[in-house]
């Protein structure tokens, strides 16, 4: 049987995506320096907030399938059903990646992923 994690309050639940290796102009990066990179994923479970948000009107600022950007040291990552998620506070992610008109990009699907 397979299992989701639900988060609580201010958390989110993200599956991090693998950092691009070849530039534009075709150079590759190679991994590892003195401090790691922002990475990035996609936003699998949201929280409801905290409890005093909907009176202030405020609502959580991403929903599942945004692609964001966290760094290295946000928060805990855990280990369901063999696939390694981070869960961390929304305040911890440092952005929403959009395309230039205010959408989010479109993920390729991995080759083999049946649709």
């Amino acid at each position: 049987m397979r299992h989701q994690l639900r988060p609580l309050f201010d958390r989110v639940v993200i599956k991090e995506l693998e950092p691009e290796r070849f530039r534009r102009s075709g150079i590759l990066v190679a991994p590892g320096s003195n401090e790691p990179p922002p990475q990035h994923g996609i936003v699998l479970a949201v929280g409801d907030g905290v409890d005093w948000w909907a009176g202030a009107g405020v609502q959580m600022p991403v929903s599942p399938g945004d692609h964001v950007v966290f760094p290295a040291s946000a928060g805990v990552w855990i280990e369901v059903d063999e696939e390694r998620l981070l869960v961390c506070r929304v305040g911890e992610l440092l952005g929403v990646i959009e395309t230039a008109d205010g959408r989010a990009p479109v993920e390729e699907p991995e080759a083999g992923a049946e649709g």
